[in-house]
């Protein structure tokens, strides 16, 4: 199958070459220059419109403004070739899940929203988790095509905007994990528990979760290289809170780990792996990423 991908960053590179593997077709193109080497069997094309004539195109932008700028606002969608199938891979907002559903049942196209679970080294082992919503007749089009980057696909129904959601969800219990452990930390590193043993008993009861088990290992060594940078994050948390406003809600753990996010971000932390939030709070505030950030910014 001939297959269109926009968006060569470290989730899309890996999942662009996944699909080559499966012997598909690959057309790609990507906002910023990226080489051949790195995308061995990939095809770049020199516009973004190159790759919406395919069979279907995967995108996975940043966010809403990327999206808008470089589909919407390009007219890629009247441009693309009859029949095409349009897989938002992206974490987006739910307002403009919506509005991507009508725009392309307006244009013609198939749209599935299927945002993925998973860092760049599990997108390169084809062992996402793959949130699909759509139309059947679409989620049928590219399923075979999602089931070469994941090692499940989770059909959640018609309605694409249910996938952004439970994505936004699922990245804002994770946040909220991550908080629970570094409070958990300042409890118990005040009478002198060092916080490997005490991960290892929650590991060991409680709390066995791959997000408690991945993310305690972070703490734990204070590594916080980028697997998901925490401006990103603040960006799905700033998603969740909008999605919760429009049914007239409010969550205090969502606000509160927003807010963490916001003081990593402020204090030059985005680029950071998102759990350097749990550095912070452990810190009071400071975190010793500081003193990375400034010799960084120095040099």
């Amino acid at each position: 199958m001939q297959i269109g991908f926009v968006g060569l960053g470290n989730m899309g590179s890996a999942m662009a070459l996944n699909l080559v593997k499966a012997g598909h077709d690959v057309r790609a193109w990507n906002r910023s220059k990226v080489a051949q080497e790195s995308v061995p069997g990939v095809t770049l094309v020199k516009r973004a419109a190159g790759a919406f004539q395919a069979d279907a195109v995967f995108t996975m932008l940043s966010d809403d403004p990327a999206i808008r700028e470089v589909i919407l606002d390009a007219g890629l969608l009247a441009s693309a070739r009859p029949g095409l199938t349009h897989v938002v891979t992206s974490t987006i907002s739910v307002a403009f899940a919506r509005e991507l559903e009508l725009l392309h049942e307006e244009a013609g196209l198939g749209y599935v929203s299927a945002p993925v679970l998973g860092r760049p080294n599990v997108a390169a082992r084809g062992q996402l988790n793959i949130l699909a919503a759509g139309k059947a007749d679409a989620v049928a089009a590219v399923e075979p095509l999602l089931a070469s980057l994941g090692k499940k696909v989770w059909r959640l129904g018609k309605n694409p905007a249910r996938a952004n959601t439970a994505k936004l969800a699922c990245n804002m219990m994770i946040a909220m994990a991550i908080e629970a452990m570094a409070e958990g930390v300042v409890l118990t590193e005040s009478v002198g528990l060092d916080r490997a043993e005490f991960f290892e008993l929650i590991l060991g009861t409680l709390f066995s979760g791959r997000a408690y088990e991945s993310y305690s290992a972070q703490i734990t060594e204070r590594s916080f290289e980028p697997g998901f940078k925490a401006e990103l994050a603040l960006k799905d948390m700033r998603l969740a809170t909008e999605a919760v406003n429009e049914i007239g809600r409010t969550l205090p753990m969502l606000e509160a780990v927003r807010e963490g996010l916001g003081k990593a971000v402020s204090a030059g932390f985005g680029k950071k792996d998102w759990s350097i939030m749990a550095d912070m709070t452990v810190r009071g505030g400071d975190s010793l990423a500081s003193s990375e950030t400034n010799s960084e910014t120095k040099q």
